[in-house]
C-alpha cells in the first residue's frame, strides 16, 4: 500500500511550456532526474489540481462580461498547454461566474459529513476490490488490462461511451480515463456495474471551452 499527495498549480498557463514535463510523471507516477554521473528515480504519485484563465483578459466564454481578446490571441494563449497534457487530467471543468441568486440562496446543500461518509464508503469498496494488487490503491491506478477486468459496463453505458468517443474525438488515453472516472462515480453511488448515468457524468467532465 502506498500514499499520494495533492498538489495545486494556480495560473497554469503562466508557467510556460515547462509544464509539458509533467506529462510523463502524471502517466507513470515517477520522476527521473538524469545527470552526467547517473539517474535517480523518485515516486511521484500525486493528485494534481490546476487552474487557468481561458484567455489573457480572463473573460473568454463569460456570460456577462465580453472578452476583449481576438480569437488568434485566445488560441495562442491556450496553446501554451498541449492536448496530450490536457488528456492526463481526469476532470476538466469550466468554472462560470456565480450569479446573485445563488450567492444569496439560503437553502442548505448536502452536509459535508454526508459527503465524507459517501467518499469513505467508495474508498472502502475500492480497497476491498483491489485487495492483493500491490500497485493499485484506487481506480486511478488501474492499467488497461485491469480496466477491462474491473470496469464492467451496462450495454447502454457502452453505447453512450462509443458515441461520445466519436463526437468528442477522444484519444485512447481519454477513453481509459473516462472509464476509470465512471468506475469512481459508480462507486460513490454504491453500484457494482457502471451504468449509463455514470458514463454520462464522466463524459460531461471532459467538455470544455478551450480551442486547443
Amino acid at each position: 500500500m502506498y500514499e499520494f499527495s495533492t498538489s495545486l498549480l494556480d495560473e497554469l498557463l503562466e508557467l510556460g511550456r515547462t509544464i509539458e514535463v509533467l506529462r510523463q510523471p502524471l502517466e507513470d507516477k515517477i520522476v527521473t532526474i538524469s545527470r552526467a554521473k547517473g539517474a535517480v528515480t523518485f515516486p511521484a504519485n500525486i493528485m494534481l489540481v490546476a487552474s487557468m484563465n481561458p484567455c489573457p483578459c480572463g473573460y473568454y466564454g463569460d456570460s456577462l462580461h465580453p472578452c476583449t481578446c481576438g480569437e488568434a490571441q485566445v488560441r495562442r494563449y491556450q496553446q501554451r498547454i498541449s492536448g496530450p497534457l490536457l488528456d492526463r487530467f481526469d476532470i476538466q471543468l469550466d468554472v462560470q461566474r456565480v450569479d446573485f441568486e445563488k450567492l444569496t440562496d439560503h437553502r442548505r446543500g448536502e452536509a459535508s459529513a454526508a459527503i465524507q461518509a459517501r467518499v469513505h464508503a467508495a474508498r472502502e469498496r475500492q480497497r476491498q476490490r483491489y485487495d492483493g494488487l500491490a500497485h493499485v490503491l484506487c481506480n486511478s491506478d488501474l492499467g488497461p488490462s485491469e480496466i477491462e477486468q474491473f470496469c464492467k459496463m451496462e450495454d447502454t453505458a457502452e453505447q453512450l461511451l462509443k458515441a461520445s468517443m466519436r463526437k468528442l474525438q477522444l484519444s485512447a488515453r481519454a477513453f481509459h480515463r473516462v472509464l476509470k472516472l465512471s468506475r469512481t462515480i459508480a462507486d460513490l453511488a454504491g453500484a457494482d456495474i457502471i451504468g449509463v448515468e455514470h458514463v454520462a457524468e464522466a463524459v460531461q467532465y471532459r467538455s470544455r471551452t478551450l480551442l486547443v
